[in-house]
């Protein structure tokens, strides 16, 4: 490593989880010029499952930033330089990157262009490098092109168009480079649909702000209101401006990404079998509100979903065999002697399945205090990936949107997935006689490779007895 690298050290995006590729920067908490210290967070990104704040392993003065907030990162990737003696003098770094990139022009290696695609531009040091080559026309021709085309696949633009810089008049390179604009500028300016080499910059040393932004989406939205409504052949026509204007495209990235893949690899890899019941659970919701007052309840969340988690878990204490996974390398079914409770979450993020580990061990209150602080953490966006991670058995409490019930797909390596519908006032024959009665339905989805028809059935026949007389938690425990 040489001196230049000692000082000027290099924040890689790291796997925040287990075997994670790519990451999405959110949030950067730091600009060049800004003291870290070890230890400090830097910026918050979203991997394919959770939020994560990361912090900077060294001392120092943020020289650089790489990326932008809301570009997804590869693992591995450099999103950060500190320069860790600031004291040591004037800062080299940029110039030390630059000579490189110059001498890859001729190759036109993407990686050659950046230092230009990095932080606020070129420094005057690597301007005047690249005006002391042979064909400085050729050069700017070439690699204008190239770090435009690197910053769109950076942005998750890859193969759109790139337009051509115009050949220079003269080696003054910087009125040709990337505007200078703050990552929260460039976000807006993504997010209003502005492309920033058209802004007039009125901020210091040429620095697009927030407000020129803002002028330049206002100086555009009439032009965009002008269209009058397309004919019905215009609509009919998929690629047409006329459509495209009426649609909404949100790239497919973190959690949503994640999810999909998920569920589509358990849709087709797992056969899924349903099974319903609807079951009285007019005991069991006088008894959710008998443990409210119950002094070793205090302070805990008592809800029926907690209920219905400790009626599984008995289930799965009677019929151990559904709580397996199958194991397609090793031909094996492996059955779990613990049961990892996960509970499908719902977050601004995406969907989540977040799980209480050693489930079947814990007592009611440990179970309320455990569950509350799952979902208390899922909101907040801080699941950490490893509460994610080694799930066996899921419940997803669709009733909460009023839904009855519905066909669970099941978490990957789970082989079974509870559905709780919402509870509602309906007729139902009660010791001879209707009676308006609290009334849900449960769905259990399971993977018919390992859990045949039977097994199935037990499972759910024994959660709905428990709901109906809730004493059974006590008797099958």
């Amino acid at each position: 490593m040489t001196a230049t690298e000692q000082r000027f050290r290099e924040f890689k995006m790291p796997d925040v989880g287990e075997g994670l590729t790519e990451a999405e920067i959110l949030k950067w908490y730091v600009q060049p010029g800004d003291t870290v210290t070890d230890g400090q967070v830097i910026c918050e990104v979203e991997t394919a499952k959770a939020a994560v704040e990361l912090p900077c392993p060294y001392d120092g003065v943020v020289q650089a930033v790489h990326f932008d907030e809301g570009v997804t990162v590869d693992v591995g990737t450099s999103i950060i330089v500190v320069d860790t003696n600031p004291g040591a003098g004037p800062a080299e770094a940029p110039a030390a990157q630059a000579a490189p990139a110059a001498e890859a022009e001729e190759e036109a290696e993407p990686q050659g262009r950046q230092a230009v695609l990095v932080g606020y531009g070129a420094a005057p040091s690597s301007t005047k490098r690249r005006a002391r080559k042979a064909q400085p026309g050729a050069a700017g021709a070439s690699s204008e092109p190239a770090a435009a085309a690197v910053q769109a696949e950076l942005n998750g633009h890859a193969g759109a168009a790139v337009p051509s810089a115009p050949a220079p008049a003269a080696p003054s390179l910087p009125t040709a480079e990337r505007p200078l604009a703050k990552p929260p500028v460039r976000k807006l300016a993504k997010d209003l649909g502005i492309d920033l080499a058209t802004v007039t910059p009125t901020g210091p040393d040429g620095v697009i702000t927030r407000e020129d932004v803002h002028a330049a989406a206002s100086a555009t939205a009439p032009a965009a209101e002008a269209p009058a409504p397309a004919p019905a052949a215009a609509v009919a026509t998929g690629g047409s401006e006329a459509v495209r204007a009426r649609e909404t495209r949100i790239p497919i990235k973190g959690v949503r990404k994640a999810t999909a893949q998920a569920m589509v690899n358990s849709a087709f890899t797992a056969p899924h079998v349903t099974e319903f019941i609807t079951v009285d659970v007019t005991r069991t919701m006088k008894l959710v509100q008998e443990l409210k007052q119950d002094p070793d309840m205090a302070g805990l969340r008592v809800n029926p979903l907690l209920l219905v988690a400790k009626a599984l878990l008995v289930a799965i204490k009677r019929n151990p065999e559904i709580n397996a996974a199958w194991d397609e390398e090793n031909q094996e079914i492996v059955r779990k002697d613990y049961v990892n409770l996960g509970i499908a979450a719902a977050t601004p993020r995406g969907l989540i399945v977040p799980n209480i580990k050693d489930a079947e061990a814990k007592t009611l209150p440990q179970l309320a205090a455990a569950l509350g602080e799952l979902v208390a953490t899922a909101r907040e966006g801080k699941t950490a990936p490893g509460d994610m991670a080694g799930g066996t058995v899921t419940i997803t409490n669709v009733g909460v949107f009023g839904v009855d019930t519905g066909t669970p797909i099941l978490n990957p390596g789970e082989s079974a997935i509870l559905a709780f519908g919402a509870v509602k006032l309906q007729p139902w024959v009660h010791k001879g006689k209707v009676k308006p009665r609290q009334v849900t339905t449960l769905a259990l989805s399971f993977d018919h490779r390992l859990v045949d028809g039977e097994l199935g059935s037990k499972v759910l026949a024994d959660i709905a007895a428990i709901l109906e007389h809730p004493k059974r938690l006590i008797a099958w425990a």
